[in-house]
């Protein structure tokens, strides 16, 4: 903390970075096509001491930065809690980096560095690209010229998109074809595993009628089948004890209740949570992990739509531990070089380097 106190926040800079899929992403079960890559709001701290630490912004970026000026980056930030000044809670990402710069530290030495820095990843872009284009859809075989690129990239999970018969087919066919695309990438990779997410687009019997046709496809878990209810979740829960007891069942991600989701964790409904990583942000899960762990449930934040958020995570799992698997989205940041995080054989090695360990932006040096 000394360290930190002897550092005063001299400037603040607000800026954007664009990120870049490999292809355009297509739809879920409610939305349609995801693009090639959002932008994202970042900020750039600068102490009088010459430390500079980034990150992306974490909800409303600030309107205005004079509060923090001058003042000690101690008043602002804990190595063993995170953020603690209300007014700063944007910048938790880059107040994170800042601190590990100063201290010469990673994130995850910070955080405890109670899980491994070998974080399984797994490829979180494979949407029902068979559905597209409308004029003359490619049907499955995109679905598995996706997995077989994203393979390529050094991915060895997949996760599939389902729940085509909520909106873009009738139930029926819909169905159908969810199962048809799982048994075609659990034949075509039979050694990687398969999460699938429904974003929300089934009804628990609906979904059951899923788990039946891919019963031999050993799903790794199963997120989001249908809006949370304890009455379905508890018919999930005794089908996978009884078919397939290896399953997790993975929520959260979508407006998280996470009073309720504790409740149904507690329950053994739930085995893994999904809050956003930057949403809720490092300084909250550092606080909420102990009791994820305490209740006997898994964590795994919702990483989708920006490259760097699945740093943040690996990050995180490094850290806080009790993170089996992290969700990534292949693609780039536009001047941003990532490569000191490797992706090998399913497996997403994070750093010993200062803070994140990402050089800032090119376009954002001085």
């Amino acid at each position: 903390m000394s360290d930190l106190s002897s550092h005063r926040i001299a400037r603040i800079e607000l800026s954007e970075l664009v990120s870049k899929y490999p292809r355009t992403v297509g739809r879920n079960s409610h939305l349609g096509s995801h693009g090639n890559g959002p932008g994202t709001p970042i900020a750039i701290i600068h102490t009088d001491q010459g430390a500079i630490g980034w990150g992306i912004i974490r909800g409303t970026p600030p309107s205005t930065s004079e509060p923090l000026l001058g003042r000690p980056l101690a008043d602002l930030f804990d190595p063993g809690i995170g953020v603690i000044d209300q007014q700063a809670e944007s910048l938790d990402f880059a107040l994170h980096d800042l601190a590990g710069v100063v201290l010469d530290q990673p994130v995850y030495q910070m955080l405890g560095a109670a899980g491994d820095t070998v974080v399984p990843c797994y490829d979180g872009a494979i949407y029902m690209d068979d559905l597209d284009p409308e004029s003359a859809p490619r049907g499955i075989d995109a679905v598995l010229e996706n997995c077989a690129s994203d393979y390529q990239l050094g991915y060895r999970s997949f996760k599939l998109k389902v729940g085509r018969g909520f909106k873009w087919m009738n139930e029926i066919e819909g169905l159908r074809r969810d199962i048809d695309v799982t048994r075609a990438v659990h034949e075509r990779f039979p050694d990687c595993p398969i999460l699938v997410d429904a974003n929300n687009g089934y009804t628990g019997n609906g979904f059951l009628e899923y788990l039946d046709g891919v019963r031999d496809c050993d799903l790794f878990w199963v997120e989001e089948p249908f809006q949370e209810s304890l009455a379905g979740l508890i018919s999930l829960r005794r089908y996978l004890n009884h078919h397939s007891p290896d399953t997790l069942i993975a929520d959260g991600e979508l407006k998280p209740d996470i009073p309720f989701l504790l409740e149904l964790a507690q329950g053994n409904l739930l085995d893994v949570l999904l809050m956003d990583i930057v949403s809720l942000g490092l300084t909250q899960w550092r606080r909420l992990m102990p009791k994820l762990q305490e209740i006997g449930v898994h964590a795994s934040p919702h990483a989708w739509g920006v490259p760097l958020k699945t740093l943040y995570t690996a990050q995180l799992a490094a850290g806080l531990g009790n993170v089996p698997i992290v969700e990534s989205v292949p693609g780039t940041t536009v001047g941003v070089d990532t490569s000191v995080y490797r992706l090998e054989e399913g497996n997403l090695h994070v750093p010993s380097k200062p803070g994140f360990g990402l050089a800032v932006p090119a376009e954002a040096r001085d």
